[in-house]
């Protein structure tokens, strides 16, 4: 075992971790571990990727359960259209990119590449929300009324980003469950990990068929994730959840600038 594969498995734990702590995150660790430290081709690191967040979110979902801190009807409404548009990607779109999209100057834009680019573009999104907090969410005394329609078109969005590049979309979810569906903080992030859990395991489950997947190995990778999200779990009792949010929005945006030099400079 090489020492990047050594690295890899260790962060898999962090990647529960994040999960645990802030609600998300997970797939923004996932699927760089995935490529660059553990070496897996970039279309089947989204499907690992869906699988271990999805098991990860819904075993971290199952404590808010038993502390009533998910909201069934929020997740409900905002899974259903995120379901079907999650399946409709990863059966349909995702098989018709051709594994070279076009060539400029004797650059070749791969499929490999495109989901690398989108998936930096998303972290790097992630990290300015991490880093500027949630101050616009806080509504006070100011009553916001349960937007269905807003909530259905940011469900298929999200189901959208799932489906291409293995992306759960927690730092998108939660927002939309304070600001449409009127949540406290901790039951955005219960009914948010749900979601997750749910929209990652459809569109694992929409193309497993299709590929071969090293089985050993990804039920390995995810135990250690599950690991992580219970002592995640366990050290939010004690660290400041906006604080820490912030520390890691610095990080996203260090592996995004990363990601994209390493894609479009140094390959």
């Amino acid at each position: 075992m090489q020492i990047t594969d050594v690295f890899g498995f260790l962060s898999s734990i962090l990647i529960g971790v994040s999960l645990g702590l802030i609600g998300g995150g997970g797939s923004i660790l996932t699927l760089p571990v995935l490529v660059y430290l553990l070496h897996i081709n970039p279309v089947l690191s989204t499907s690992y990727t869906l699988f271990v967040v999805g098991i990860t979110s819904l075993i971290g979902s199952l404590n808010y359960m038993r502390r009533s801190l998910v909201d069934y009807r929020a997740a409900v409404i905002f899974a259903v259209p995120s379901f079907l548009t999650v399946w409709l990607t990863r059966h349909y779109l995702l098989p018709l990119v051709p594994d070279v999209l076009f060539e400029i100057s004797g650059f070749s834009v791969s499929k490999d590449l495109t989901i690398m680019l989108l998936f930096a573009l998303v972290m790097l999104l992630a990290s300015v929300s991490m880093i500027r907090g949630r101050k616009a969410m806080v509504t006070e005394s100011i009553q916001v009324s349960f937007n269905y329609p807003l909530i259905g078109l940011y469900g298929v969005a999200i189901g959208i980003l799932t489906g291409i590049v293995g992306a759960g979309g927690g730092f998108l979810i939660i927002p939309a469950l304070v600001l449409f569906a009127h949540l406290p903080m901790k039951m955005a992030v219960g009914t948010s990990l749900l979601i997750i859990a749910a929209n990652s395991l459809i569109g694992f489950a929409s193309n497993v068929a299709a590929i071969s997947i090293n089985w050993p190995f990804l039920f390995e990778f995810t135990a250690l994730s599950v690991v992580g999200i219970f002592v995640g779990s366990y050290m939010s009792r004690f660290i400041a959840g906006e604080k820490l949010k912030r520390t890691f929005g610095w990080f996203v945006l260090i592996m995004g600038v990363y990601i994209l030099s390493k894609e479009l400079i140094f390959r």
